[in-house]
Order: structure tokens, then sequence, then C-alpha cells
């Protein structure tokens, strides 16, 4: 949010420089983000002075040029050279001096330097409108009042406004400080908490007078729960035009974009006041009559931006007689705003639904000022004030009389907030005693109204427009904030306690394999748990009826909770290679979301997303490319580290995967991995191959829990390792062989690899080589060849009496 620091200056009158006002509204829990510098004239004028033309003559060298000599105050006048068609002798002319920084229409810089133009000298420039940046003519050069004096700083003739500019990151819930006024109400708070007693000034309305009735609009709230306060009032006679200068560098200081004058009015106000007003054309209100209701679903609406809409059944409408013109505190309606054309307005000025209008605000995909103010909650009782303010405004630019009485649809009055403040709970929650007569002024500063007093605490009523201060604890907060949370001392006693945990807590496993992770080279990621509805379609696994839908999205991209962490990884995989970096491994530790007959659960996962090369590309070393059985290996070390041996494998049966294993452990699976789909990765714009992990986290910690440590010593027998050359059919798998093996010798078979595969010339068709490794060693003797070479025999015999396999 924007505040101008001028304009704040109108309700406050304070000396203090911006810089100091900064700290002060940090203080208070309005943190100035930074300050920006605003001119309206870029540059300032600096090295612009007010010359005299003493003579003007045509250029010897140039039919359309003249050469000047022009007199600016110094000690000898300044030759030249001109190109305006205006330029004449005796003339009072803006002059850029050599050294000035003048500025295009699109903000970039140039210098005024010495030169020669066609081989005369030319000291300097006289400069027309647009190259100043006072206005948009370029047809000659700016001819001034002859009775300026020579030598004054342009600066000073054409006023220039300069203004400095806070970024106030707002907070939600500080919906009162949403405006000039807002703002100056929490200064006046914050000055006086340093002996400073500040006049808060409010601009007057007592001008305000009703000229005649000759111009009535109806009003029928017919939804008066999203509407609970509506006012209206019709100005006559008006002329829509440009704003003055004032307010439009108001407006220009904040980054609005003045309109007209009377647009301009309703922005001004909002702005300063923190009230949203629309301004309705009242030649185009059919039937006289403004009718504030919902209408039927799927209704077709046209908003001021040219888009046709369907509106929602709840979504609160402003009315004629015959169609919809506004969505109300949103937008309006294309065919009902204030144009050149327009000479009467129907001014509304009104208190909506906060959830009603941030429903329809999503819905719709639209944020506007309004809506933004609206939907977080405004002062219901400025509205009639507002409404006055801007109806004195807009006949002070646009002219115009009051035509009818102020209409004030109010039926129940929004009450103020009544809370009970303990001091010894604002103590224990501060930390120390603030003394009462200190908090009893803080609270009267902020308009928050002290009716009784006693002492155990204080009877408060809180004002409406303060929607975020309705408990006690956000009471000792408003007098914390403004008491200053520097000012609290901190305690030199440290109290701690040490807590008796499991190793098998969730967050300590993680930490285990997360680091395992990381020295595998991997990274941590953590992503957005809130996602678009559009990825269930790519996987039959996935059901649209399972989604945990939000009731208030961000926006229809984050309207549902995630049911695979697979999607959000590989936006991040997309993002990373279109950065140019191809080469990724990366983790995360999350949750998905599902609604499941009508019951919403959800799982813990770990998923690990590979794609690129193993390692950084170097001389000394092959770049080996992260395939399926590279992540198998990482699937396994994981596992194994997490003390999970014993496990089956399956094919996967999940489309998401063009191929995969499962792991499973009995009935519970534990994890799918394998290369992600081609069709998956094309929706993420994604060539290369990815593969992919997915741990089902929570059945990996029970499985922890349940495995107990145990310990034995490391065998002081040697191993014996004898390899086999196997030939088999092509549809052999190495799962058949290390079935059929370990079938044969439960006790001393150790371990069984598959150290090469070679399919190809001088083999017979439809057959393969596996070259096998088989690990022997008892733990309490030494083997003899005999033991092995009977093991090897038997082995030798279930190959080829189960597989048909032949030793090469």
């Amino acid at each position: 949010m924007k505040i101008s620091y001028n304009w704040l200056k109108q309700f406050i009158k304070t000396d203090w420089a911006p810089e100091q006002i900064s700290e002060l509204l940090t203080d208070l829990g309005l943190e100035v983000e930074g300050v920006e510098d605003y001119q309206s004239v870029k540059g300032g004028l600096q090295g612009v002075v007010i010359g005299e033309v003493l003579t003007c003559e045509k250029h010897p060298n140039a039919d359309k040029l003249k050469v000047t000599t022009v007199d600016i105050g110094g000690d000898e006048p300044l030759q030249i050279v001109c190109g305006a068609p205006n330029v004449a002798k005796g003339q009072k002319v803006p002059v850029a001096t050599i050294g000035s920084t003048l500025y295009t229409e699109e903000g970039e810089s140039w210098i005024i330097k010495k030169g020669k133009i066609r081989g005369e000298a030319s000291h300097g420039m006289i400069c027309a409108e647009d190259e100043l940046g006072l206005g948009k003519s370029h047809d000659g050069i700016m001819v001034l009042d002859s009775n300026l004096k020579i030598g004054t700083p342009a600066a000073d003739v054409f006023k220039i406004e300069n203004d400095s500019v806070f970024e106030i990151g707002l907070t939600p819930n500080r919906a009162d400080a949403m405006s000039h006024f807002g703002v100056a109400r929490d200064l006046k708070a914050g000055f006086l908490q340093k002996d400073i007693n500040l006049e808060l000034i409010t601009p007057s309305v007592s001008a305000f007078h009703t000229d005649n009735r000759t111009l009535k609009i109806d009003v029928d709230v017919i939804n008066k729960d999203l509407a609970p306060r509506y006012c209206g009032v019709t100005i006559s006679g008006l002329k829509v035009g440009d704003s003055p200068e004032w307010l439009q560098h108001r407006l220009k200081a904040i980054g609005l974009a003045p309109i007209n004058n009377v647009v301009d009015a309703t922005n001004y106000v909002l702005h300063e006041l923190g009230q949203p007003l629309h301004a309705f054309d009242a030649v185009k209100i059919a039937g006289n009559k403004i009718e504030v209701k919902t209408l039927e679903r799927g209704t077709k609406f046209t908003t001021l931006d040219g888009v046709e809409r369907e509106l929602h059944g709840d979504d609160l409408m402003i009315c004629d007689a015959q169609k919809p013109i506004c969505i109300a505190g949103v937008f309006g309606g294309i065919d009902s705003g204030v144009t050149e054309s327009t000479t009467s307005i129907f001014l509304e000025s009104a208190y909506f639904n906060p959830v009603s209008i941030r429903k329809s605000a999503k819905r719709h995909g639209l944020n506007t000022d309004a809506s933004f103010r609206f939907e977080r909650g405004i002062d219901p009782n400025i509205t009639e004030y507002a409404l006055k303010r801007a109806t004195l405004l807009i006949q002070e630019i646009a002219g115009g009389e009051v035509t009818s009485d102020v209409i004030d649809i109010y039926p129940k009055k929004i009450k103020d907030f009544e809370i009970r403040l303990s001091f010894e709970n604002a103590q224990k929650l501060i930390g120390e005693e603030i003394p009462k007569e200190i908090i009893k002024r803080i609270l009267t500063s902020l308009e928050i109204k002290v009716n009784n007093v006693t002492e155990a605490g204080l009877g408060l009523t809180v004002p409406a427009y303060r929607n975020d201060v309705q408990r006690e604890a956000d009471v000792i907060e408003e007098i914390l904030r403004v008491y200053g949370y520097n000012n609290i001392k901190t305690t030199t006693k440290l109290n701690a306690s040490v807590s008796n945990t499991s190793r098998f807590e969730d967050h300590k496993i993680q930490d285990v394999i997360g680091n395992l992770l990381a020295a595998q080279g991997f990274f941590e990621t953590l992503s957005n748990s809130l996602t678009t509805p559009n990825y269930v379609a790519l996987s039959d696994q996935l059901d649209e009826a399972h989604n945990v839908t939000m009731l208030n999205p961000l926006s229809n991209d984050l309207s549902v909770l995630r049911q695979s962490l697979l999607f959000s990884g590989l936006e991040a995989i997309s993002y990373n290679i279109n950065r140019k970096r191809q080469d990724l491994k990366l983790f995360e530790f999350g949750k998905t979301y599902h609604d499941i007959d009508g019951e919403r659960k959800e799982f813990k996962h770990l998923s690990l997303l590979v794609t690129g090369s193993r390692n950084p590309e170097s001389w000394h070393s092959a770049n080996g490319k992260s395939d399926f059985f590279f992540l198998k290996g990482i699937v396994a070390t994981t596992l194994e580290r997490l003390g999970i041996s014993r496990y089956a494998e399956a094919p996967i049966a999940n489309d998401l995967f063009g191929e995969g294993l499962s792991i499973s452990q009995g009935k519970t699976k534990l994890v799918d991995f394998g290369l992600v789909k081609k069709s998956v990765l094309k929706a993420f714009d994604i060539s290369q191959e990815v593969v992919y992990a997915d741990f089902n986290w929570d059945a990996i910690l029970e499985l922890v829990k349940r495995n107990k440590i145990t310990f034995k010593p490391i065998p002081k027998y040697p191993m014996v390792r004898r390899d086999f050359a196997l030939l088999l059919d092509d549809n052999v798998s190495f799962e058949d062989i290390h079935k059929i093996a370990k079938q044969s010798e439960r006790q001393l078979l150790k371990e069984v690899s598959l150290f090469d595969v070679y399919q190809g010339k001088n083999l017979p068709k439809g057959k393969k080589s596996y070259a096998v490794s088989f690990t022997l060693q008892d733990e309490n003797k030494t083997l003899t060849d005999k033991q092995i070479d009977k093991i090897m025999s038997k082995l030798q015999a279930n190959f080829e009496k189960q597989l048909g396999a032949e030793l090469r």
C-alpha cells in the first residue's frame, strides 16, 4: 500500500522528516518496506532557468535553424541554436543549461551538452513543453510570461510537486489503516506516546446541502444481509473533464493514473478515507431505480474491462429496473460508467458484507482497490460522511448541484465491540507491568473508549472499524504496539525444558534420510500443497471426486489440495530446466490430501525426482545418466538405512509411470518408483527422461518403529566367490535365478549378483548370457573345496532343470 507524505500531512501537521515517520510507522506495526521520491516532473527541472531571447538570426548553414543569444542572468548571454519555428527576439523562455538532465516521455534521460550544430556553437537548449515534461505539445518552444525574472529556476515558476511515498507492507488484519486517514490516526497515537500531542484534522462536510430535488433515484436493498448499509445521492449539471493538477499529483504519487474529474474524486476519497465509492451515469439507470440484490446463477454480465462473465447465485449485484449494472463492491459494468458526455450521476457509498465481496472477487478473478477494502472490512459508520466528502469534492472540480436528499438505508446498526481487559493478563502477555495510566492513554488515543475502571481491569468499547480487535489478547497487542516492543526489557533469566523423545520421532527419521540423500547429491524442496485440479486428468490413479477443494481459493490454479507430490516436483524440474539446470536430484517430504467417501484424509510421502546426469561434467570421469537403475540403488540404500531389508518387488500398476517397480512388505506398499510417463512429462514441457520414487512414509515409519536393532559380530572366516556364465532363454529374469539360488542353498549362500548381460552375435536366437556371481560363507568355519563344489553343482543342476540353463 502506498501512502503519500504530503497527503498524510493534510491530516496531521508534523515537521518530522519522512525517514522519522517511516521508523514510527514501522514501530506501530505498519511496516514501511521502502520510501520512494515522487516528482510531478521527473528530474524536478533541475538546471532549467528562465531566459530572455536577446537576438534571433537565421542560421547561415541551415534553413530551418536559428542562432539566438539568450540572457539567463549570467555574466554573458548564451548562444543557442534553436529549431523551433516560433522562437523570436524578446521572448521569455525556459532554458536547459549545460549539464542539466531532461527526460523523454518513456523516462529515458539525456544530458544537455555543449556542442556545434551545422558549425555554430550551442550552449544550452530552449525547451518545448514535452521536452520538460510539462505537457505533450511539440509545436514550438514555450513562450512564458514577460514579467518573469531572468535567471529564476523553472521549478519555482511551474511549482514542481516533490513528495515522498511510503510503501507499507500492510497485514490483512489492519483494514483500519487502508487509507491516509487511517495511517494518520495511528501516527497520532504514536506521537502521543512520545508526548507530542497533534490534532487529527478531518475534511469538513459542513458545506454539504441539497440544492434541489429534481433527480430522485429510488433505492431498494433487497438483500440486507449482504448490504447492511447503502447510501446514495444524485449530482446534476456537472462537467466531466480533466482533474486539477493538485488532484492528479496526489493520485500519480501513489501509482494511480488520472481518468477524469469524477472518477478521480471517488478514487481520491477511497485512498483518503478508506471508503470505496462508485459513480453511475444517472441517465443510464433505467427506471430511475437502484436494486441491491442477487441474480440467478448463470446470468451474463459484461464488466468495465469488456469481459462477459457468468454470475454466481451468491454474487451481490447493483441493478437498475431492467438489468445489472455493477458487481457490488468489486467492479462496474461496461454500460453504466461515467464518460465525457455524462452530466448527472448517482453516487454510491456502501458497506457490503466482507465475506460476500471476497467470494465474488475470487470467483471472477478480480482484485480492485474497492474489493481489497470491502473484503477486509471497512468502517460502517463513515459511509455517509465519505459520500458527502466526495460530493463536495466533485462539485469543487466538476461543478453541478446536489439534486436529491441523501439516501441512507441502515436498518440494523453494526454495533461496537464490548471487551473486558484484565491488568493481570496484560502483564502476563507483555512480560512486564505497564502503568495503568499509560494503558488508558494508549487506548484512548486509538479511539477505544474506556467505559469503567477497576483495580482489576478496564471495561472497553472498541469501534466497529477495528474488526481485528475482538478479544482481550487483541487489545493487549494494540497496547504493546503503541507502547513499543523495543521498550519491553529483555529478561536476564532463561527458562528451558528438556523433554524425553523417542528416536523414532518423524522429524528425527526425516533428518537421517535427508542427510543420507544430501550426501548423494540431492537437494531438498518444499512445494505448495495447493495445486490445480487439472492435474487429476493426467492419471487414472487420481480421482477428481477425491479432490479437497478450497472454499476460498487464491486462484483457479491453486484451488485444490494435491493428491500426489509428483506434479509439484515436475513443476520444479521444468522451472530449473528452463533456466539451463538440467541435471537435478530433488527430494521432498510432504503430504497428500484426499476426500474419500466424505472423509478427509492426509498421507505423508517422501518423493525423489532425478533427471539428467549423475555427476557434474568432468574430463577425468565418465558422465553417467541418472536412469532407472541409479534410482533403484538410491531406493535400496534408503530402505537399508531405515533398517528395511526384507521386501518384495513387483511390476508397477500406476499409469503415472512408463515402467517401474513397486516394493512392498506383506500387503503394505512401501515404494513405487520408475520412469515417469512421457505423456505426463509433456504436460510440463519436459523432453528429457525423469525417474521418480514415491515412498509411503506413514507405512515406513510404522515399520521402523517395529524393527528391533540386533547386533552380531563380523564373521572371522573368509567368503568365497564363484561365477557362472549361464546361457538362458530371453524370457528368464535375474529374479528367477536369484529365487532358485536361495532355495537351493539357504544357509551358506549370502549373496547373488548379476555383473554382466550379453545378447547378440555368437548366441543362438532367443538366447542371452548372464554372468552371475555367488558369494558363500560359513560363519563358524572355513569352507572346503568339497563343500563349495557340492553347492555349485547343486545350483547348476537346479538352473538346468528349472530354467533350461547351459553353462558357457
